[in-house]
């Protein structure tokens, strides 16, 4: 609805075209808009999956056909325009106008901002090196995939998921894998330290050298130089060390932001005709008591997909869910439920060792996470 309620926007501008901005144009029509939708992003291609690209993608397992959120003829028979390839660079929000870069201006009654993340980026010497690569993009995972050969070494630095399944895809490929993290334990600010010792096990049974406590001084021809003098020989480094929100158009444009743009449980920013979904927001989470987090997950997007998209259409406010994570590694899936914000005490159910085990995170008497 516009900011008074009194009558359903004529045209809704979605910024990002990746799952967020994908799933929210869909969901529009899904639930009853008739007005315009105009659903822009950076790349060239329509709304895909990312998580594939670590996996699957980078293996050979799936074609672009498999990624696309739903197939290209889509947009055009829901009358949801597609613009691929565009920057936005400005909002106006007294006049309700987003300029992009070409210089094109758009229009509109209703803004969803789902600009995602960005790779966080290291300053050291040799950061800006031609064999330094990131897994943010299609365009990311075709160059790592092209390094990727029997006899390759790559070097990952950074312990985190992506890290993992792109250090996974290498032994499966043939190439050589050797992860460097920083802390004491690799998926150390993501997960439990039952589930880090198990991957890390995991890992070097598959052949993948684990570095713990290394510090990276800087990248070289060769490969990476620790803190210590080490060199870690590498033909390609990826570089996984976390990500920033894509805040700067929401920050300019009056925003409210920490750590991502603030919204609430509607998705509705601090400017009530724009809404923010995705991994650039910071949101409450209901079933923790509403406290506020920046979560990067697929069902994340999905979930604030449908609340941006109830809310602009007057639908009833979708239930609130759990928030899930998911990471598969060799033969080995992960599921996440819940976020460990309070717990106090873990217990461990099954046998790690036989691989089939549950990891409870309590506080006090309550299952925070599982």
């Amino acid at each position: 609805m516009t900011a008074d309620g009194s009558a359903l926007p004529s045209k809704v501008l979605i910024i990002g075209a990746g799952h967020a901005g994908g799933s929210a144009a869909a969901l529009l029509r899904q639930y009853g808009h008739e007005g315009e939708i105009v659903l822009a992003g950076q790349e060239n291609a329509p709304p895909y999956q990312r998580p594939p690209l670590s996996k699957a993608w980078l293996k050979g397992e799936a074609g672009l056909e498999d990624l696309l959120l739903r197939p290209e003829s889509f947009y055009a028979e829901q009358d949801i325009v597609l613009r691929t390839g565009v920057t936005a660079s400005a909002i106006d929000a007294d006049a309700r106008t987003v300029t992009f870069a070409d210089g094109t201006v758009e229009p509109y009654d209703v803004l969803i901002l789902a600009t995602g993340s960005t790779a966080r980026k290291l300053t050291i010497p040799g950061a800006d090196r031609p064999n330094l690569l990131e897994l943010r993009s299609l365009d990311d995972a075709e160059r790592l995939k092209a390094v990727l050969a029997p006899g390759k070494r790559l070097a990952v630095v950074g312990g985190g998921y992506v890290g993992l399944e792109a250090a996974a895809s290498a032994r499966v490929l043939g190439a050589k894998a050797v992860v460097i993290e920083r802390m004491d334990r690799v998926l150390a600010r993501v997960a439990s330290q039952p589930l880090s010792a198990f991957f890390t096990d995991l890992h070097r049974k598959h052949g993948v050298e684990i570095l713990t406590g290394a510090e990276v001084a800087g990248f070289e021809d060769a490969g990476v130089r620790l803190a210590d003098g080490t060199l870690i020989a590498a033909d390609a480094v990826l570089v996984g060390v976390g990500a920033f929100a894509c805040e700067a158009l929401a920050r300019t444009a009056g925003l409210t932001c920490e750590n991502g743009v603030v919204v609430d449980e509607t998705a509705r920013t601090s400017d009530p005709n724009i809404y923010a979904i995705g991994d650039v927001t910071r949101r409450p989470i209901p079933v923790h008591g509403g406290v506020m987090h920046r979560l990067e997950s697929v069902p994340n997007a999905l979930e604030q997909a449908k609340q941006a998209a109830s809310a602009i259409v007057g639908r009833a406010a979708p239930a609130p869910e759990v928030p899930w994570f998911w990471s598969d590694q060799y033969d080995v899936k992960l599921q996440i439920a819940g976020v460990p914000f309070d717990a106090d005490r873990q217990l461990v159910r099954g046998d790690p060792a036989g691989g089939a085990f549950s990891v409870f995170h309590l506080s006090g008497d309550r299952i925070v996470a599982v």
